[in-house]
């Protein structure tokens, strides 16, 4: 999961005419014009990555995400502070997440430190609403609950950290080095993160700790 701040003023423009022409009307009223603009806007302010697993995204491979669900807070279908991108995979993140309450969100600041993230691929919650975000996203606290994820997530984030010149296996003492490996990889490189990396920020962060 990454941390999304909603700038003010990221609001697409036709998604505020649209409102504003069409008082009482909800999210399943808009036309596909307003949908691919919600979902561009989304993708650029995530930096091309799913809200909740961090895998590269586009707008083929996307959907508008309510994070509060729609079922729960039907008068927030059309808030965009309450919308991001997510992947379509099956069985993870949006399609796992249906109309459950997510405890944990991707605009929560905790939620870089309530998550914590293994070489082995694996997520770990520290705190009861973490687990259940868990749970509730399938994010891959075991094998038996989302292998697939758990095993690519490991090997984009070791490509990260080979590429930043750090072996995995041997880890890393010098605190300056891997702050400035943070930073870079923290960074987006014409508007896109690479796969995975506030997953690598992650783990470098409990290193420091």
């Amino acid at each position: 999961m990454q941390k999304i701040t909603k700038r003010s003023g990221f609001e697409p423009t036709s998604l505020t005419r649209w409102k504003a022409s069409n008082p009482g009307k909800t999210y399943l009223d808009l036309d596909p014009g307003e949908r691919q603009d919600i979902r561009a806007a989304c993708l650029a302010e995530q930096f091309y990555l799913c809200a909740y697993c961090c895998q590269p995204i586009s707008e083929q491979n996307s959907m508008n995400e309510h994070v509060e669900a729609r079922r729960i807070a039907p008068h927030r279908s059309l808030d965009f502070t309450n919308i991001v991108a997510s992947c379509t995979t099956a069985k993870q993140c949006d399609d796992s997440h249906g109309s459950q309450p997510l405890p944990l969100t991707p605009f929560m600041v905790e939620c870089e430190t309530e998550l914590e993230f293994k070489l082995s691929g694996r997520v770990e919650g520290h705190s009861a609403r973490a687990q259940e975000a868990i749970r509730v996203l399938n994010l891959g606290d075991t094998e038996t609950n989302n292998r697939a994820l758990i095993e690519r997530r490991k090997q984009f984030v070791h490509s990260i950290l080979f590429s930043n010149g750090i072996n995995p296996n041997d880890g890393l003492d010098d605190d300056e080095l891997i702050g400035m490996v943070i930073e870079d990889i923290s960074t987006p490189k014409t508007g896109k993160l690479e796969a995975y990396a506030p997953v690598a920020v992650n783990i470098l962060n409990n290193w420091l700790r």
